[in-house]
């Protein structure tokens, strides 16, 4: 009789956990479907619940939640600093530029309000070394403030060396303000960022992870590379501070794109970082954006999107969509990981089969096991409409670059993915430079000398296994 009771409790145990467990995946799937999300993401998101049981839960209670909408700064604050830059600013005129750029510049200030600048100088970086010798160089040189906002602030060679150089700088009286993100800075111990705060720096992580609010912080990362040196100096681009930035790690090269700017834009670097401060909770940043326009005939139009999961828009998305549709000629993309939105897909496929010149190049091998074969899994649909796709062989290509036409360039930290455009806080400028376009455009043949260029009738013959692998990953890649 005690077996038998025994039995029977256990037996009711047994179909209450999974009664229950079957009415809390239909709970969480009810609330994707009513959140009204694409339709292949919430597609995804129901595949990784039906197939696997409790982890599905899990990762979507960690990476599935929603803050769209969320205002990281009050109109009051976002109105201050708009007047930082001094009352006397005045948009410069667009009306002798072709009608699409027009266009674009419109649809970035119907986003974000993203204001537009001419007269920039740009040094354009495709190598670490070269990059961080002349951000070293502008931080010793800096007399009233640093502001640095870095994804991965590693403890290696080149972060102590650039956390000595803030710390001299604080020393002599400098504002140095850091911001990195804590994800992606999770494995640095506390005691190097501890060392700044010592020194008089001001250093936060964005998005701490901690219990409780682990579970609604750990998708979210601050992806955005960018340093305002003085008001007169600013950086942005695809490099974090790093050692393999210069010495390429495990890959031997690492292929980047980072930018140096002087002139007016450095004004919406500024605004960018000062919005991720008064986020995290910090005082409003009140120093000013000094640098005047460039009198140079190379001189860049420059126009910075961020983007965020708490945007209403997919902002950066959006832009090269509208810019890949504007185009007449060509479209150039560098990625390190090539997961396309469907709509960024068509564009992309429709411009190919319009006959104009569409080349993607990605890494033959990234820092990404998962990411490189989901990126393969979209090859053959581009290779089908005719976009060409080249695998870089000489190391790892990190750049984030697409240039369009003659004279319309993106540089930034979004990459072609579901998770840059979704769930990552990222910052692209956008620029309206024959100049800058043409020596991206040289950087982007150079690298070519170095990728295969994939043949359709080879790519339909790849391993069986590769294939599987791939379409695999292809099912959960708008939520990787």
């Amino acid at each position: 009789m005690v077996c038998a009771a025994t039995y029977s409790s256990l037996w009711w145990i047994y179909w209450t956990l999974i009664i229950g467990y079957a009415i809390t995946v239909c709970v969480i799937i009810g609330v994707v479907l009513l959140e009204n999300r694409n339709p292949l993401k919430s597609l995804a998101w129901i595949t990784v619940l039906l197939l696997f049981p409790i982890g599905g839960i899990i990762l979507y209670i960690f990476f599935g939640r929603s803050i769209k909408n969320t205002h990281m700064i009050s109109r009051r604050n976002k109105r201050k600093l708009l007047q930082s830059e001094g009352a006397d600013y005045r948009e410069p005129s667009v009306s002798d530029m072709p009608p699409e750029h027009r266009q674009q510049i419109q649809l970035a200030r119907s986003l974000t309000g993203a204001r537009f600048y001419d007269g920039n100088d740009v040094t354009i970086f495709n190598d670490g070394r070269s990059k961080f010798t002349a951000l070293e160089r502008d931080i010793r040189n800096a007399r009233r403030y640093i502001h640095i906002q870095y994804y991965i602030i590693e403890d290696d060679e080149t972060g102590r060396r650039i956390r000595q150089l803030l710390i001299e700088r604080a020393k002599a009286g400098v504002s140095v303000r850091v911001i990195y993100d804590h994800i992606g800075s999770i494995h640095v111990r506390r005691k190097f960022f501890r060392s700044m705060e010592e020194a008089g720096i001001e250093v936060y992580p964005f998005f701490k992870v901690a219990f409780p609010p682990f579970a609604t912080r750990i998708n979210w990362r601050n992806h955005r590379k960018l340093c305002v040196i003085d008001g007169e100096i600013g950086y942005i681009g695809g490099m974090n501070i790093a050692d393999r930035y210069i010495t390429g790690g495990k890959f031997g090269k690492w292929r980047d794109t980072h930018l140096r700017i002087t002139g007016p834009a450095i004004a919406a670097l500024q605004f960018s970082f000062a919005v991720d401060w008064n986020f995290m909770g910090q005082p409003l940043i009140t120093e000013t954006v000094e640098s005047k326009a460039s009198d140079s005939p190379d001189s860049a139009g420059m126009q910075m999107l961020v983007s965020g999961p708490t945007s209403e828009w997919s902002n950066i998305a959006f832009l090269l969509l509208k810019a890949i549709g504007n185009a007449k000629k060509r479209v150039f993309i560098q990625t390190p990981y090539f997961l396309p939105t469907e709509s960024l897909l068509r564009a992309l496929q429709a411009a190919a089969l319009a006959r104009l010149d569409v080349r993607i190049m990605i890494p033959r091998h990234s820092d990404s096991v998962i990411l490189t074969y989901a990126s393969y899994s979209y090859i053959n649909e581009c290779l089908r409409s005719g976009i060409k796709i080249y695998l870089y062989n000489a190391g790892m290509l990190h750049g984030k670059t697409v240039m369009i036409d003659d004279d319309f360039s993106s540089v930034g930290s979004a990459n072609i993915d579901f998770r840059s455009f979704e769930h990552n806080f990222e910052a692209n400028m956008f620029i309206y430079s024959h100049s800058v376009n043409a020596k991206l455009t040289r950087q982007f043949l150079a690298d070519i000398d170095e990728s295969d260029r994939i043949k359709a009738s080879e790519w339909r013959h790849r391993p069986l296994l590769q294939k599987i692998k791939e379409s695999i990953l292809r099912l959960l890649s708008p939520i990787l």
